[in-house]
């Protein structure tokens, strides 16, 4: 029988820095959930379909679920425990809740991390760039036109179709 141990992990999460003894296949997502108890990153597919995961590794987002812990070793990682400064909410946040944005609220962590690393990329200039580049993270509620309706106010941006 072969006898696997575990690797040991430095991760900065949310500006800490956090040292982990993981199995090699433990995912990015289990060990913020199950070990640093970061539960606001969500499991929703664990096939990497859904966003829900989504969590920014060095400033661009990534899919938490299909990354292993042990590739991140060292990188700086941003949950949506993390995204706040000082008590107050991020912009995105914000406009989340004024755009109601959100019905169960079980994606928008991911919604929102991933709007965070969209938007840092600087690739999105137009609503339907917005909607694609946001494809990749799923609501299943069909809040989908006002997730974009606050992604485009906090960009600046044209907020109609």
């Amino acid at each position: 029988m072969l006898e696997t141990s575990a690797t040991s992990v430095t991760l900065t999460i949310n500006q800490k820095k956090y040292s982990l003894n993981v199995l090699p296949w433990v995912s990015l997502l289990d060990a913020l959930r199950d070990y640093l108890d970061l539960t606001g990153t969500k499991k929703g597919c664990d096939h990497g379909q859904c966003g829900a995961c989504t969590v920014l590794c060095n400033g661009k987002r990534i899919l938490s679920c299909l990354t292993l812990a042990v590739m991140k070793d060292g990188a700086e990682i941003t949950t949506i425990e993390g995204i706040s400064t000082e008590g107050n909410l991020h912009p995105l946040q914000q406009a989340f809740i004024e755009h109601d944005a959100f019905q169960c609220g079980y994606c928008t962590p991911g919604q929102i991390c991933s709007a965070i690393g969209m938007l840092q990329e600087g690739k999105a200039h137009s609503r339907a760039e917005v909607k694609e580049l946001m494809s990749g993270n799923l609501c299943r509620c069909g809040a989908n036109t006002n997730i974009i309706n606050a992604i485009m106010e906090v960009k600046g941006g044209d907020n109609h179709e």
